[in-house]
């Protein structure tokens, strides 16, 4: 699991886009504009319903809930419990901070938990702009904390990977961030991050992203305005963690589609993880779109088994 990051120049050849990933980025187009994906939304209502009506999530019978003590309140969980413990996966979901829930990508965490063998256990945070920064951090800091002190108890098992997606990749690593300033964060065996935001002053991908299906510097704008909205905070390294120190942090694989607007963060994160001499490795997928993991076609299935046997390897003995 601890290869060395390196960039492909061939994955960023449009030759290498497969006619499969092309047609499900022409069909995506299509039906979020259908649904109404447009930024500025009407309201964040509005926006809310978009979701609502791409259709009800699978939710899985095998869940249960559990609550993670807080100073305002408990933090809810969604546990998805392995038979035979390997591990704990902690994860953020994604939606920008503002929108998606817990109890929204059973259907992933149950295959993770299939993949694995590890427990999954996804962090109910509170989002913006009712509660914007730091409250969505804060909770995913403080449940990653307590899910780590009470592994062995709650779960059946010591060891321990943090994941997200998106917004939720974002809350992962700083989350871990925060966690290493505690010298908490041993009890981590890996990061699992695809496609997140790592600089929110903004990589040139995001400044120039207008053609992207689901993220352009438009609707970044619109989530970061609401995640913080002081734009003088958004370069510290608690919001960007491109700018952190992540020298000591456990190995990272970080995963996103070379047509993502995001593509900039997550190769840029990689050479900084390098620099800090933290195993890291590079995922890229040719031609694919932001939320590349839950499209049919064989290369992102392909680099989602990747993610997968990846995770497998970070918990085995």
């Amino acid at each position: 699991m601890n290869e060395i990051a390196s960039i492909d120049a061939a994955a960023f050849d449009s030759r290498a886009v497969s006619d499969e990933v092309r047609e499900f980025n022409a069909a995506l187009v299509g039906g979020m504009e259908q649904l109404g994906w447009t930024f500025p939304p009407e309201s964040l209502e509005r926006l809310r319903g978009v979701m609502t009506a791409a259709g009800e999530p699978y939710r899985s019978p095998r869940a249960r809930a559990l609550v993670a003590p807080s100073p305002g309140g408990g933090i809810p969980l969604r546990v998805i419990d392995s038979p035979e413990p390997t591990g704990v996966y902690v994860h953020c979901h994604a939606g920008g901070w503002t929108i998606g829930a817990s109890d929204m990508q059973d259907e992933r965490l149950e295959r993770i938990v299939e993949a694995t063998g590890m427990t999954a256990v996804s962090i109910e945070y509170r989002r913006a702009p009712e509660h914007p920064y730091p409250a969505p951090l804060d909770d995913c800091a403080r449940a990653a904390r307590w899910i780590s002190d009470h592994a062995s108890e709650q779960f059946g098992a010591e060891r321990l990977v943090i994941g997200g997606e998106s917004a939720g990749a974002n809350l992962a690593l700083c989350a871990l961030l925060r966690l290493k300033r505690d010298g908490a964060h041993a009890a981590f065996a890996a990061a699992n991050l695809l496609y997140g935001n790592y600089d929110l002053t903004m990589t040139p991908s995001q400044r120039h992203g207008e053609r992207g299906v689901l993220i352009t510097r438009r609707s970044l704008d619109w989530f970061y305005d609401r995640y913080v909205p002081d734009a003088a905070v958004r370069g510290t390294p608690d919001v960007s963690p491109l700018y952190a120190d992540l020298t000591g942090l456990p190995p990272v694989l970080l995963s996103v589609g070379t047509a993502d607007s995001l593509v900039d963060d997550t190769v840029f994160l990689a050479c900084r993880l390098l620099a800090s001499e933290v195993p890291c490795e590079l995922l890229l997928v040719p031609g694919a779109e932001h939320g590349f993991d839950s499209a049919p076609v064989p290369a992102a299935q392909a680099a989602v088994a990747h993610i997968d046997e990846y995770l497998a390897a970070a918990v085995r003995p």
